[in-house]
C-alpha cells in the first residue's frame, strides 16, 4: 500500500481508505474517490503542485496534501 501523491505519471491504483475521516475525505469521497475505485495519475504541474487524476471518466487536480490522506494499492507494483 502506498499513498496517491506517491505515484508516478501513468500509473494506476485502487482506492483503498483515507488516513483520516475529516470534511476533506469525505468531498474527495463525494468526488467519486471511493474505496475500490481506480484511479489513473496523469499529471504533474510544476513543482508538483497540483497533480492531475483521472477517477472513471473525470479529470481531478488535487493538492499534493489532499492526495496524501489518500491510500492506494498499485496495479503493479513493479512499477512503484
Amino acid at each position: 500500500m502506498t499513498y496517491l501523491h506517491k505515484l508516478h505519471p501513468g500509473q494506476t491504483a485502487r482506492v483503498v481508505g483515507y488516513t483520516e475521516d475529516n470534511p476533506l475525505t469525505r468531498r474527495l469521497n463525494e468526488l467519486g474517490l471511493t474505496p475500490g475505485r481506480t484511479v489513473t495519475y496523469l499529471r504533474d504541474a510544476p513543482l508538483r503542485d497540483p497533480l492531475q487524476i483521472r477517477v472513471g471518466e473525470c479529470s481531478l487536480a488535487l493538492r499534493h496534501t489532499d492526495a496524501a490522506l489518500v491510500a492506494v494499492e498499485v496495479d503493479d507494483p513493479a512499477v512503484e
